[in-house]
C-alpha cells in the first residue's frame, strides 16, 4: 500500500478519479517529519488498509492539498485524523467553502515543516495556483499538475486526440500545452522555476506522471525549457 521512496517519503496509488470525463491516477505522498509527525501530501482515497499503513507511521498532523483541483478525497481524511492541520492554497479556500482550513500555502514554509521540506508558490496561472515542494532529507522534489505523463493507450477516442495536442501523452513527461497557454505572468512563472531548479532535486514526484527516481534536476529544466524561449 505504502511504498518507500526515500529516507522519511512514501507514497500509496489511489483510485481513478473522473474529471471532465478524463480519466486520472491518483497519487500521494506521506512525509514522516523529525518530530514523528506525518505531512500528507494530496490525499488520496482513504481505505482501511491505508489508513493502517499510514498510522504505522506515525500521527497525521498536515493535510496538503497543492492546488485547487486536488481536493476530492479531504474530507474523508479530516473526518478519520479531527486534529490534523489542513493547508491550502487561497484558491481552494474560495472554492470549498465547506472544509475547515487552518492555514494558506505561501512561498514560506510553515512552521510545522519549516527546514525539513520547502516550497515555492508557482504564481501567475489562469487554471491554478500550484505549491511545488522539496523534501531534502530524500532530495525529493513534489509537483502536483504542472508535469504530467500518460501512456499512448490511456486515453481513448477524441479524448487521445485532446491528450497528446495538450502533450499529456509526448515521450517524456511534460508541462501540458494549456497549463502552458494559462501562465498569463511567465515572469512569476520564471522566478518559482528558478527557484525550484536550485534545489539539490534527485528525484521527482508527481501526481499524473510516473515518478522519476534519478538525475531530478535535469529532468526539471527539460519539463520548463518551454519557458525560457
Amino acid at each position: 500500500m505504502l511504498q518507500p521512496f526515500g529516507e522519511e517519503i512514501w507514497l500509496a496509488e489511489g483510485s481513478i478519479a473522473v474529471v471532465a470525463g478524463f480519466r486520472y491516477p491518483t497519487r500521494t505522498a506521506v512525509i514522516r517529519l523529525p518530530d514523528g509527525g506525518l505531512f500528507v501530501w494530496s490525499p488520496i482515497r482513504l481505505s482501511d488498509d491505508l489508513k493502517a499503513a499510514v498510522d504505522a507511521l506515525g500521527e497525521v498532523r498536515h493535510l496538503i492539498a497543492p492546488n485547487s483541483m486536488h481536493h476530492l478525497f479531504v474530507t474523508d481524511w479530516q473526518r478519520a485524523y479531527p486534529a490534523a492541520r489542513l493547508h491550502a492554497t487561497l484558491g481552494l479556500r474560495q472554492k470549498r467553502k465547506d472544509l475547515d482550513f487552518d492555514g494558506d500555502l505561501e512561498d514560506a514554509p510553515a512552521p510545522g515543516w519549516a527546514g525539513e521540506i520547502d516550497q515555492v508558490l508557482v504564481r501567475g496561472n489562469r487554471i491554478t495556483t500550484e505549491v511545488v515542494f522539496f523534501h531534502r532529507r530524500s532530495g525529493t522534489a513534489i509537483f502536483t499538475d504542472l508535469i504530467q505523463h500518460f501512456g499512448p493507450t490511456w486515453f481513448t477516442g477524441w479524448r487521445a486526440v485532446v491528450a497528446r495536442l495538450d502533450l499529456m501523452t509526448a515521450p517524456e513527461p511534460e508541462v501540458p500545452r494549456k497549463f502552458r497557454v494559462a501562465f498569463v505572468d511567465r515572469r512569476a512563472a520564471r522566478m518559482a522555476v528558478e527557484k525550484i531548479l536550485a534545489w539539490p532535486t534527485r528525484k521527482v514526484v508527481m501526481a499524473h506522471a510516473p515518478p522519476v527516481e534519478t538525475d531530478g534536476q535535469a529532468f526539471i529544466a527539460r519539463a520548463f525549457r518551454w519557458l525560457s524561449a
